[in-house]
């Protein structure tokens, strides 16, 4: 166990570390105020579904008993006692953060979060004549009885605990639940003559709860919150209907185990007594807050109208300068691939390409796959007037995307409505990759397009996102696609590709004999260099490759954003081996991999992170990019990150991160690839042979 240790960081406490990291982003004065309280509330949601769902998963395994080891060698216990002591702190920091800094700054900016002792006459009684008129008519008290079930609370919900006195003749307080209701306003807008002002929900219920219980002595109000456990999946391997069998999950979750209580700091001691012993859980699982319980839903606040100077200055998606507007798309790709890089490049070609292949009469089947996307999706409008105008449209809906499951149950339906033939992917995998394919008839015969991505086609968060885009009509790729896809909708059994790697049959071996590849390479004297951007790195296998790699020598670079479980720098392991991860304004959500080959650079796209999930689970695509000038630029978003000195962390040994960078000028990549974007370059000039050298970044003991 503990040469485990020594050589894997723990999945869980790697994330609490990655979420510590955007909530620095929201303590850090050179940051935006109201984008400082964007930061805060990721790091409320972001902890919420770690509590859903990687909590909710380990509280599973520890009532069943289990003594399993993570590749960090702790025990389901041992890993929930350190995530509950970390959590406990970070907790407590994000409030910290709330109360000391944020809230103060922005009060002297106009902007107030009015307590009931604050409020004027005027604006108290503009809130009693709201909740008159409003809310007393929504809200229903639940009194909770002996003997009675508790009330079935939402997971996430805003609730309040109210303590009543003892009847005559007992001494035990009598206890009821409101639940307050995702449908009324969680801030409640007060007059003010300067400025913007404001009531939190549970606080206007507070002071208007007496008008609730007449007649009865209410001792005590207090806000709480309770968090579900939503690691509940279907065995699909078993489901004769996967749509039927996923709403039954949906409806599970809302009974499920409670793994979480949140309650106000002013609470009783009774009263956490008894929501504990009434939910069933631990002391150690509440969690009493000095502050507005759901930091989360301060991201309503953080967008609202005004206050630009406290904001990010726009930086507005460009036009890709290989798009010409004037021009088929199928044009420009017989001509051409295109590569993009959201935001900075607008994600509008990649609509346009959908849009074309619409209207156009020559286009005889469009094929996508659906694992997220936005609220009034333009593309599921799309591919519904494709099936209208009688094109031969298939859509892969991924129902296991979680926490978007229904979502895309009412996509699925709605598109089988509309003709589209629609797909539910693999028994016992979740489809991940992100590919769209049209055929389309032309003088020279059948010819293919695709278009392979990093991110989602949601057009909202491809502003928000960075993620690659590869459009191409590579005759050889797009047949690769094709038979993917059949692979998929049919029962084949998956072909040996020319060109892409699949998960869960090749991609993992084509990682690790690319990594393999370097490190040989080394070991007969040639320059070798691994450099890989990713969300995650978790999976011990290819850890271990690359830690085998560093100790022949190679150069290994790693930009990962949340999690990783590999300890760099670490002498006679991972010496050579350096790891980033980059939190600023936009989420970095892009995976490439670059191998330098020999000199004969190899650089990918992918849908795929390096966890167990991603290779083994699911679905995935490594797309080897063999355009020269997408390359490059590829190569660009490599090299900008490993320069950034300004958002990127280093990763120490430990698992900690330092933002310290001694020596080094000042580059905040994200800003360095807006300008590029900006100045409409094409990819940079013709480099040296090897494109990271000699003046690309360099890494420990390179």
């Amino acid at each position: 166990m503990a040469a485990d240790r020594d050589r894997y960081l723990n999945r869980e406490l790697s994330w609490l570390e990655f979420n510590q990291r955007v909530l620095d982003e929201a303590a850090d004065e050179s940051v935006p105020l109201l984008e400082r309280l964007f930061f805060l509330a990721i790091t409320a949601s972001n902890l919420d579904e770690f509590f859903m769902v990687r909590v909710g998963g380990l509280h599973l395994l520890s009532l069943s008993g289990s003594r399993k080891r993570d590749p960090s060698g702790r025990t389901p216990n041992q890993q929930l006692r350190r995530i509950v002591e970390r959590a406990h702190t970070m907790v407590n920091d994000q409030y910290a953060c709330y109360r000391d800094k944020i809230e103060p700054a922005l009060r002297e900016r106009g902007i107030r979060r009015l307590t009931p002792e604050e409020l004027s006459e005027e604006q108290a009684v503009h809130a009693r004549r709201l909740f008159a008129d409003e809310i007393s008519a929504v809200v229903t008290p639940l009194a909770v009885r002996e003997g009675n079930p508790f009330p079935l609370l939402a997971g996430l919900g805003l609730h309040l605990a109210v303590r009543l006195a003892p009847e005559p003749g007992s001494a035990t307080s009598r206890f009821a639940v409101i639940p307050v209701g995702a449908h009324i306003q969680r801030f409640i807008t007060v007059p003010a003559e300067t400025g913007y002002c404001f009531l939190s929900v549970e606080d206007l219920l507070a002071i208007c709860v007496d008008r609730l219980f007449p007649g009865e002595e209410v001792l005590e109000c207090v806000p709480f919150r309770i968090t579900r456990n939503a690691d509940l999946a279907v065995d699909d391997e078993f489901a004769a209907d996967l749509l039927a069998q996923m709403e039954s999950v949906l409806v599970a979750r809302k009974e499920s185990a409670c793994v979480r209580l949140d309650i106000g700091a002013s609470a009783s001691d009774e009263t956490i007594r008894f929501l504990r012993d009434a939910l069933g859980i631990r002391a150690r699982d509440v969690y009493a807050v000095d502050g507005p319980i759901n930091l989360a839903d301060f991201r309503t606040l953080a967008h609202m109208d005004g206050y630009d100077d406290l904001k990010y200055e726009p930086w507005r998606p460009q036009a890709a300068i290989q798009a010409d507007p004037d021009q088929s798309i199928f044009s420009l790709l017989t001509r051409r691939s295109i590569l993009l890089c959201h935001p900075y490049d607008s994600f509008d070609p990649v609509l346009r390409l959908l849009e074309e292949a619409v209207a156009d009469p020559d286009v005889l089947a469009i094929k996508q796959i659906l694992y997220r996307t936005s609220r009034g999706s333009p593309v599921v409008a799309a591919l519904k007037r494709a099936a209208a105008a009688g094109k031969y449209v298939t859509a892969l809906v991924e129902l296991k995307a979680r926490f978007d499951e229904a979502r895309n149950i009412e996509w699925a339906r709605d598109l089988e409505r509309s003709g589209v033939q629609v797909f539910y992917g693999v028994r016992g995998l979740k489809t991940h990759a992100k590919l769209l394919l049209i055929v389309r008839r032309e003088p020279r015969g059948i010819v293919r397009y695709a278009h392979f991505g990093t991110g989602n086609y949601n057009e909202t968060t491809a502003a928000l996102y960075t993620d690659v885009s590869y459009l191409v009509s590579d005759e050889i790729l797009c047949a690769d696609a094709s038979a993917f896809l059949n692979s998929i909708t049919g029962y084949s059994q998956p072909p040996r590709y020319l060109k892409l790697a699949a998960a869960p049959v090749a991609l993992r071996d084509t990682l690790l004999e690319l990594i393999a590849a370097e490190a040989e390479r080394k070991r007969h004297g040639q320059q070798a260099r691994i450099v890989a951007k990713m969300n995650s790195l978790t999976d011990p296998e290819l850890i271990d490759a690359l830690y085998d790699a560093s100790r022949a020598g190679v150069t290994v670079q790693l930009n990962v954003r949340g999690i990783c479980c590999l300890r760099p720098g670490v002498k006679g392991l991972s010496e050579n081996i350096t790891v980033v991860s980059i939190v600023d304004r936009f989420l970095e959500h892009s995976r490439i991999f670059y191998f330098r080959h020999g000199g004969n650079e190899k650089v990918f796209l992918s849908s795929a992170d390096w966890m167990p999930r991603n290779l083994d689970r699911r679905v995935e695509l490594l797309v080897p990019v063999d355009d020269k000038a997408a390359r490059k630029r590829l190569v660009q978003v490599l090299t900008a990150a490993f320069k950034d000195t300004v958002k990127a962390r280093r990763m120490l040994p430990d698992g900690t991160y330092t933002r310290e960078w001694p020596g080094r000028r000042k580059s905040r990549s994200q800003a360095e690839l807006y300008r590029q974007a900006c100045r409409r370059l094409e990819p940079a000039p013709r480099m040296q042979r090897t494109m990271f050298e000699p003046h690309g970044p360099v890494g420990n003991g390179a």
